[in-house]
Parts: structure tokens; sequence; C-alpha cells
């Protein structure tokens, strides 16, 4: 089918209705580009009405005519209803263009009159239908929007799939949406596929991920709910957007929320999308499947050892329902939907509920599992009860379940009697810690409010404080008020105060920039754990201290790393993110030892997920990607620093920092447009963190990707922010940010060469007294570009070709092929194509493509370029010369799409058919032959 090509760019959907849809809505929105029909389907509440309302919005406005229906299931016994509700208002404008046959026979149908049927006058109708949609076409693009297709009456439904299959090159198009339940199959989904275009494109909408649902409750106003509670929505609306919504509603709006352990509540509108079916059950399968519920992995096995004798029928009449889902060779119970098991549980009465966790506290065969449920049957306070819950806790702990562990701490702390060692707040606390290496800090602030609210011994309100702080995380600056309470609780006792000072040293280091202050603190914390015999603290605050020195360029670093690695060694401290393995790390990126930094923060990596530790997980897979980008690995780097992200965006932990390592890695191996935002992002939080050490950093990035981006003024700008900031801290150690080098290359583009070699001296002094090869290296080729600009461009290409040769030796391949394309765009040098030949095989082998990119601009020496010759014109497409042209402009495919509607792969596969069809091999062909010049 063809369309109007005269679109006038489409509006663009609330920021609500694209949560999770982005690469949804480009390819439907590519597919209606281009004259197709789309079809959306999905299980109920998933989203389709609202992304069909979104779509038909957008192509509403550049089409003539919008023929619209809504089917319901109490309607859907009606003969033509849907017909009529298309067709209805339209058919006068064209009714005289029909034969009288059919004219009559639509009439009928539309109004009821005459008893029109299908079996009657069902090929007059069908040809009505057909003629209609043509002589509406005829005046213009025809879109069709019909929702909830399964209750389509089966008269419509039949007339629109004869018409669709027929309507050929007519421009009629048709944007519907249906409910499954599954994949696409069975005989319903079929019948509504039937009833569309052939070149239809089905797209399903699939549930929202835990961190597009946490954005879709903010966005709907359910601020302020913990992660972990955000987590529990997410698990039990099985990541269907409304039943999101519904959930989060019925928390905000409920005062007593659930106990530790047990699900959700589940608000009467969403109980009763499934209690009819639940009504079916006999009440001995409604038992049985209450008592599933409860379990955390049931099995029929499990069942059977709960009580349950005849767990087989109860779970097959749950399966014929469509309650349970039956898996062939799968011993396990599984609901079809989580809102099932869930809506099951909350319509028990808590006496129903007991007895169910009662029988699985025997049955189950897991010491975590039997202790949960024992918990969950027991009212009020009982010792044993609470010794079991914390044996679990500890077992859960140590096979790297920090989540669990917290979940089951505090039923220890609910059932502890007050007067009993250890007491409820230390059991509390003890969790709080948990929720806290779990990455599940605003629980763990929750816990430690409680505490606070009531406890008087010094310990447990010291530790209390300490959860505070630690749950700001780098926004140390909004607890301020903290530390003075902490100290006056902690009083002379060295343990506690070793606490007090621990945090104090990174509030000196983070929120004053004080390097000197910060390992002063550090120093005074390590001597108070020392003296009161608290050797894991001692490890930490050491690790601290050697982590300053190393940043300030220490002598004494290398002694205090070694202090904090010596044995005695606590097994958690030896992989926490602010370990000395950490700092060991640390050193040895800064000292261009690749091979063994990268095998040390990958054990660090690994032994950090094993034990559940999610802050130091962020850290290291930030660590290790930014190890693969020092080493040319671009792909592998951005991979990484893309899943460091992820997990910070999901935890809250660290986003800041993981925005500006991404944004590197983009910058070198992904998409520059990317890395700009997300280095403002980066900055745009430090800043209100209050953050200055991550604030440094993320200039640092964002001066980095407006060099690659060819905005050498914003370079300029941001990095002198940067060279202030370090100046102020103390920082001395130019191996730390390496920004040095781009600050000066830009200084040169645009025309400051004197001040470009000024901050070429002062950072080479202070990297050869610290013996930082690589950036002495990165120097020789920033001031390679400094003699090129004097004119010394024989000097200039001699120093260049030993920096090349260094930087390799070194390991350091990106910033080699760096060298590489410096050598090629000097002045005097050989030019063409082939003078970039070595610099485009240096980044093709390091997978960077945004250099790739600034490779084939370079090789491109006419500002202007002539159209392609009339010839080859001919032999494209329409989108094929689109593209071709803008590929002229300069445009990367991502802007490309952006500009044609149309995704970046099919971009891509249209480039691939012009490369064949004018028999050439890549963008800069193209230019070459526009204009006039032979292609490589």
């Amino acid at each position: 089918m063809t369309v109007r090509r005269d679109f006038k760019e489409p509006a663009r959907p609330r920021p609500d209705l694209i949560i999770g849809r982005e690469e949804l809505f480009a390819g439907a929105r590519e597919q209606l580009a281009a004259g197709g029909s789309v079809l959306v389907h999905g299980p109920a509440g998933i989203g389709k009405s609202t992304v069909l309302r979104s779509l038909a919005t957008e192509y509403g406005e550049v089409v003539r005519t919008v023929l619209r229906c809504s089917a319901t299931e109490s309607e859907s016994h009606l003969p033509f209803l849907a017909l009529a509700d298309l067709l209805g208002l339209v058919v006068d404008e064209v009714a005289c263009q029909l034969p009288a046959p059919q004219r009559t026979a639509l009439e009928s149908a539309l109004t009821g009159r005459g008893e029109s049927t299908l079996q009657r006058d069902g090929l007059a109708l069908r040809l009505a239908v057909l003629s209609t949609l043509r002589a509406l076409a005829s005046r213009g693009p025809v879109l069709i929007v019909a929702d909830d297709l399964q209750w389509l009456d089966p008269a419509s439904a039949e007339l629109l799939g004869f018409a669709a299959r027929r309507l050929g090159g007519t421009p009629v198009q048709m944007l519907c949406a249906v409910r499954t339940h599954t994949q696409p199959q069975g005989q319903e989904y079929d019948r509504c596929l039937s009833a569309s275009p052939p070149d239809t494109l089905a797209v399903r909408i699939n549930p929202l991920s835990r961190a597009h649902v946490a954005e879709l409750l903010d966005h709907r106003g359910y601020t302020g709910l913990p992660r972990s509670t955000v987590r529990d929505i997410h698990r039990t609306s099985g990541g269907n957007p409304l039943f999101a919504l519904e959930l989060g509603r019925a928390l905000v709006e409920s005062t007593t929320p659930p106990s530790p352990g047990e699900p959700l509540p589940v608000p009467t509108s969403l109980r009763a999308l499934v209690l009819n079916r639940l009504e079916a059950l006999s009440a001995e399968a409604r038992r049985t499947l209450l008592v599933a519920s409860a379990g955390a992995r049931p099995t029929l096995a499990l069942l059977h050892a709960a009580g349950r004798t005849n767990a087989e029928a109860d779970t097959a009449q749950a399966a014929a329902l469509g309650l349970l889902v039956t898996e062939q060779d799968a011993p396990g119970v599984r609901f079809a939907h989580p809102l099932i098991s869930a809506a099951l549980y909350a319509q028990a009465d808590a006496q129903e509920r007991r007895a169910a966790h009662a029988a699985l506290s025997t049955a189950a065969s897991d010491p975590i599992e039997r202790a949960r449920h024992l918990a969950l049957a027991t009212t009020g306070t009982d010792p044993e009860v609470a010794a079991r819950l914390g044996e679990a806790a500890a077992v859960a702990r140590d096979r790297g379940a920090p989540s669990v562990a917290a979940e089951l701490g505090l039923l220890a702390a609910r059932h502890t009697p007050s007067d009993a060692v250890p007491g409820p707040d230390e059991r509390r606390l003890q969790a709080a810690a948990d929720a806290l290496t779990a990455g599940e800090t605003d629980f763990a602030r929750d816990i430690a409010d409680e505490v606070l609210a009531h406890a008087t011994e010094p310990a447990d309100r010291v530790r209390a404080w300490m959860v505070v702080i630690d749950a700001a995380g780098h926004a140390m600056a909004e607890v301020d008020a903290v530390f003075p309470q902490a100290l006056a609780d902690a009083g002379d006792d060295p343990r506690l105060l070793t606490l007090v000072h621990y945090q104090l040293a990174w509030r000196a280091l983070l929120v004053e920039g004080d390097f000197e202050r910060a390992r002063e603190e550090g120093a005074r914390a390590a001597d108070l754990a020392a003296r009161a015999g608290d050797r894991r603290n001692e490890l930490l605050a050491l690790a601290f201290q050697a982590q300053a020195e190393t940043l300030m360029g220490h002598p004494d670093a290398p002694l205090t790393i070694k202090r904090a690695l010596k044995e005695p060694q606590d097994p958690r401290v030896a992989c926490d993110h602010n370990g000395a393995g950490s700092v060991r790390f640390r050193w040895l990126i800064m000292s261009d030892q690749l091979a063994e930094a990268r095998k040390t923060v990958s054990s660090l990596l690994r032994e950090a997920r094993r034990r559940g530790m999610v802050e130091a997980e962020v850290h290291f897979l930030r660590g290790l990607a930014e190890t693969e980008l020092r080493a040319g690995h671009c792909g592998r780097a951005l991979d990484l620093a893309r899943e460091s992200l992820r997990l910070a965006r999901d935890t809250g932990i660290g986003e800041a920092a993981s925005a500006m390592l991404t944004s590197l890695a983009e910058a070198a191996g992904g998409e520059v447009d990317r890395a700009l935002s997300l280095a403002r992002e980066a900055v745009a939080r430090a800043e209100e963190d209050g953050d200055v050490i991550y604030l440094s950093r993320a200039l640092a990035a964002l001066g980095h990707a407006q060099l690659v981006a060819g905005d050498a003024p914003g370079t300029v700008h941001s990095l002198r922010r940067v060279r202030e900031l370090e100046e102020g801290l103390g920082v001395t150690d130019p191996a730390r940010g390496r920004w040095h080098g781009d600050l000066a290359e830009a200084l040169v583009r645009i025309g400051e060469p004197a001040e470009a070699q000024g901050v070429i001296d002062a950072t080479r002094a202070r990297a050869q007294h610290l013996g930082r090869e690589s950036v002495l290296a990165v120097l020789d080729r920033a001031e390679a570009l400094t003699r090129a600009a004097r004119g010394e461009a024989n000097a200039a290409a001699r120093q260049l070709t030993l920096c090349q040769d260094r930087l390799a030796e070194l390991g350091y391949r990106l910033e080699e092929a760096r060298a590489a394309y410096a050598l090629a765009g000097l002045p005097g040098r050989p030019t063409g194509p082939a003078a970039y030949d070595e610099a485009a095989r240096l980044f093709r082998r390091c997978r960077a493509m945004p250099w790739l990119r600034q490779v084939e601009t370079a090789t491109v020496t006419s500002p202007a370029q002539p159209p392609l010759a009339a010839a080859a014109l001919d032999s494209l497409a329409a989108t094929e010369r689109q593209v071709a042209a803008l590929v002229m402009e300069g445009a990367t495919n991502r802007e490309i799409a952006a500009r044609l509607f149309i995704s970046v792969k099919t971009v891509e596969a249209t480039l691939t058919r012009v490369y064949r069809k004018l028999g050439i091999r890549s963008r800069v062909d193209i230019v070459r032959l526009a204009a006039g010049r032979p292609s490589g």
C-alpha cells in the first residue's frame, strides 16, 4: 500500500504512554510510515489500548479519513455493529459511487432495516465494503482504528477481512488491537489476523521491566515507595502496567503496609479479575491453591507433604479453569499469573493463612523456607522462633541472598522478646545491613529510622546513624546533621568512634573535597579500630586512607595499600567496593598494568556477585568496563558499562558514577549523542548531591564527549572547570581522570596552542614524577598537535609516530588509533582516503564507531558535494535516495532514522541495498561517487 508522502511530523505521545515501549513505537511508526498496517496484541491490562490511541493520535493527523470502532464483549453478538461504527458517519459521502445492489445491501446492514444477512446478501455486502473503502481512499489516505478485535462481531470481522485482502495498492491502513493470552497462536488470534491486510505487522506488547514499572509509578504520582516494594509490585503484577498501578495505588492509600514476608495487598479492583474463576473451585482445591500461593516454589511433592493428599486432582481442576499453567515434565506448580496467587492469598483470612504456613513449616525441605513459614504461622514473641529465623538469615547471607536475609532478620526481630540477647534492635540493624548489601537503601533507612525512634543503647543508635549515612550514598551533604548526633552517642567508645570517623573521612572527601583531611580522618579511624580490636573496620579505614593517598599522588600510598592487604583479612571486606582489593585495582589501572587490573577486578566482581553485594557489583562492573576501555575493547566496555548503568538505575546506587563511565564508553564505541546526554546527567546528579569528587569526573566525561562530537569550545569550557576543581581538591595524579590531553587538543583546535603547551608542560612534570607512562604518551600526542599548529609538521610527525608505538606497547589501543588519526591529518601529509587507512584499521579493531565516523568525514575533502549522478539516482528507490542524500549531509544512521521515522536497522538495510545497486562498499564511496571521484 502507499500513503500520502507529504507527512507533517507527527506529535509524540505523552511520556507515560511510551515508558518501556520506545522500540515498539519506533517499529509501529516505521510500519505505518511505509504504508503498512499494525496489529497490537497482548494480555488484558498490558497497555494495548494506550498504544493504539497514541499511534492513532499521531497518524490521524496525517491521513484524510479516520474510521474507528471499539468492540465490547456484551455487544459482540450484534451483527454489523462494528461495521456501523466504522462506516455509519461517512457512507453518505460516497454512497452515490456504489452500484445500486451494493448500496442497498450496505444500507440495510448499517441501519438494520431489511434484515440483511451475510447468507442472503454476502457478495453484495462484501463488494460494498470494498467499494466504500476504495471511494474514501480516492480522496486521500484512510486509517481504520479498531480496538478489542476479539469482541468484533463475526459478520463485521468477515467483511473487513474480505476487503483487507483485496485493497492492494489502495491507501487504506489498519491499526488494530486484540487481546491474546499467550504467544500468537490459536483460532482467535488467526481470526483477528485474517481481518487485517496481508502486510500487517503484528506487535506483541510484553510486560514492563522493574525499572520501567518504577518509572511508571513515579510518573503517575505514586512516589516514595521503597525499591523493595517496587520490586514486589513488579513481581506481583508480572510487569502489567494496569496491575502495577492498581497495586501502587492500594499501597499508597493503605494505612497498614504488609508485614515482612507477606505478599502485597491486592485491591478489590484486581481481585475481581480472578475471583470469579476462584469461586468455581471446590473448597478442597481452593485450600490446596492457598498452600501453593503461600509457598515460594510449590511442587506437587511439597503440597503432599503439607497434607494436601489430592493435590493432583486439585491442581488439575485449577489448570482447567486457567488458574495454573501445566508444564510437561516440570514438577513445579505455577500460577498462570502472579496476581492470581496474590489475590488468592489476600482473599484468605488470617487463620487460613497461618494454617497454610504452619503446614509448610514442616513440609519445606529448605531451612530458610521452614523458618519463614514458622514465623508467619506464629503470633507474638517466641525466642525459639526468633533463633531459628536468625540462623536462617545467616544461611541466606552465606548463600549470597542478602535481601532474603534482611526479610528474615526483620521477622526474627518481630518474634524476639525485649530482654533477649541478641535483642530486637540488634536484629533489626543486622537486617538493615543486609538490606544495604542487597542495594535496598530505602528499606535500610526505614529500619534505621524505626530503631532511632525508640533505642537508648549507644551502640544501637550509632549503628543506626551509620545506616542512615550509608543509605544517603554520595549525597552525604543531605545528612550533615547526623554527624554531631552520632558523635554524641558514641561518647569515648573507640569501637563506635571508629564508625563515625570512617564516615567523616568520606564526608571530607565527597562533600568538602579536602583530600588531606579525608586522609587524616581515615588514618584516625584505622587507629581507633586497632585500639578496639575491630579488624574489619580497621581494614576499611586503611583502604580508604590508601585510596585518598592514591588520588593525591601521595608517596605513602603503596605502603598503605600493603598495610590494608596484610593478614588477617575479612572475606567480606576483601571484595567490598571500598576494600583494599578495590584500591589495589585502582592503583594497577593508574599504573598502566592493564592485564593485572583486569584479572583483579574480574575476581572482585565474581565474589561480589556470589555474595549478593549489589553496590560492589555496580562498582566492579564499572571498573571492568574502564579496564576494557583503556585496552581499546570498546564494544566489550560499552556492554559492561550499560550493564552497570541498568543495575545502578534499578537500585538507585551509583547512578552518577555509572552514567559518567557509560558516557565515556558511548563516546568510544557507541553513540556520541548518548554520550553527551549521559555526561550531562552525571554532572547534574553530582551537583545535586554536592559530590565534588564525581563532579570533576563527570565534567571530564562531558569534555571528552564534546571533543568526539567536534565541539572544541565546549570541551575547553568543561575541562577548564575540571582543572579548577582538581586544583582546589588537591588531586595531583593525572592518571586519575586522564583529561589533560583532551584539553590540550581542544585548545589547539580553537587556536590556543600556547595555553595547550602550558597544560602539557604542567601535567608532564607530575606524570614523570609518578611514572605514568600512558599519560606521558598521550601528552606527546597533544604536543605534536601544538607543533603542527606552529608549522613544525615534520617534528610533529616524528613525535606522533613515536607516541603511537609507545601506546601500542602499553596496550592502549584506542589511544594508539587516535595517534594514527592525528598523524594522517597533519598538514603536508599525503591527502586522500588512503592516508587514513591505518587509522581506520585501528579504530575498526577497537570497534570505535564514533571515531570511525570521524575518519569517514575526514576522507571527504570537498565541503559542498554535488548530487549523485542522474544515472545513479535512477537506480535507487525513493527511500534509498532519501537515505543517500542524508549521508551526503553527513548524518549518522541514528540521525537518518529520526528524520525519516524509521529504525536504525532499516537505515542499515537500506544502505546495504544502495551499496549493492551502485557497486560501492561504504558511506565514503557514496560521497566519492557524488563528487565525481572513483570509488575505492
